[in-house]
């Protein structure tokens, strides 16, 4: 994955979450977990690293806003 740009966590409540799963639906089932709780930025896809187990997604959350409040 690529490094964590330093605008998404430049303030206290914003978090990037980085996401290990076994399949893509494990991984967008968490992610959506996490969207229904605080504003998220959602991720389109998966990726794999090669010769690691699993996917990765990586998405970005605002835990001082309530769901949707992201534009």
């Amino acid at each position: 994955m690529k490094s964590i740009n330093e605008a998404h966590v430049a303030r206290p409540g914003l978090a990037v979450v980085d996401v290990a799963a076994a399949d893509d639906q494990t991984a967008f089932a968490v992610q959506e977990a996490l969207a229904g709780r605080w504003a998220t930025a959602l991720a389109d896809g998966t990726t794999r690293v090669p010769g690691e187990p699993g996917v990765r997604l990586r998405c970005y959350l605002d835990v001082r806003q309530e769901p949707g409040a992201l534009a």
